[in-house]
């Protein structure tokens, strides 16, 4: 654990909004055994960067497993960079906070590290980890690979809000995965990226403004603790289906309290997330996956249709 405490004031502001105290006894400034180990059996590993201008972005990359290894308990070395036409391709570079989460789809789990890139080549970086913690199973959903696509991917469609089919894959998913960021500066702060899920429709579209669930978890506030310092931010859906991908970037707002809440099951807290500009990358993703066994968590979950 970390001598000070592993969090930023962000994060000790939105414990107390939530009336939860943590003592985040599961973040570590090293990566345990298991984490090592964890992370070079995946097949992919998503990523949370910042662009030049400092705005946050969310991707993910992919490989043979082993493709990322650790060498020693703070290091973990990915020989992988995103594609060239990926919009986060310019912000993997030496020095640049990031956040890293595997994630393995067929048993539910998720470690996260969070650090400092520390040497980028043309096959891969390093990553040099400041913080590392597992997270609970709560809102996976089971998924099997099967035989990877063979499409090519298609050149990025930017987009300046949501259009049909953006609204259409946000409408149908499961899953997705947010990053922010927070006091660069400190040692408890950075880039972090992270999952959410529910049931298919757990994501409410008004427009370009996205309103998402915040379902109990392991109260170590994160990401909304970032979102209260910092509300820009980046989400990224996966289409499990086809490999392609949705890269937005926006500004979030968090509803602490009111009736909002009472409308759908399991919601403690609601996040709003204004979408500014996104891509959608046909077929980015080569790993294909069946359709989810949903978890018992998600399953206890509401719908926006339902509250509707």
């Amino acid at each position: 654990m970390l001598p000070d405490g592993p969090f930023h004031s962000g994060e000790l502001a939105a414990q107390e909004l939530a009336g939860v105290a943590s003592r985040g006894a599961g973040i570590r400034n090293f990566m345990p055994d298991q984490h090592r180990i964890f992370f070079g059996q995946l097949p992919w590993l998503f990523a949370g960067v910042l662009d030049q201008d400092g705005w946050p972005l969310a991707t993910v990359l992919t490989a043979r497993p082993g493709f990322v290894m650790s060498p020693d308990p703070t290091t973990l070395v990915a020989l992988a960079l995103p594609s060239g036409n990926d919009p986060a391709f310019e912000s993997f570079r030496p020095r640049s906070p990031i956040g890293l989460l595997g994630l393995e789809l067929e048993t539910r789990r998720r470690n996260r590290a969070n650090g400092r890139i520390a040497a980028v080549s043309a096959d891969g970086f390093a990553v040099s980890v400041a913080q590392s913690f597992g997270n609970c199973a709560k809102y996976i959903q089971i998924r099997n690979r099967i035989q990877d696509g063979t499409e090519f991917a298609a050149q990025p469609v930017e987009l300046s809000g949501l259009d049909a089919e953006a609204k259409a894959l946000i409408a149908g998913a499961d899953t997705l995965f947010i990053a922010s960021a927070a006091a660069l500066g400190s040692e408890t702060g950075g880039v972090d990226i992270s999952h959410r899920g529910g049931r298919p429709g757990f994501v409410r579209i008004d427009g370009d403004t996205l309103t998402i669930p915040d379902f109990a978890g392991n109260n170590y506030f994160n990401t909304l603790g970032n979102l209260l310092q910092e509300p820009r931010a980046a989400l990224l859906f996966v289409d499990f289906a086809t490999g392609t991908l949705l890269q937005l970037q926006g500004e979030a707002e968090i509803v602490w309290q009111g009736p909002e809440l009472t409308r759908l099951d399991g919601a403690e807290r609601l996040w709003r997330f204004h979408v500014r500009r996104g891509w959608r990358r046909a077929y980015a993703l080569p790993l294909r996956w069946t359709a989810p066994e949903f978890a018992p968590t998600t399953l206890q979950t509401g719908l926006w249709s339902a509250a509707a």
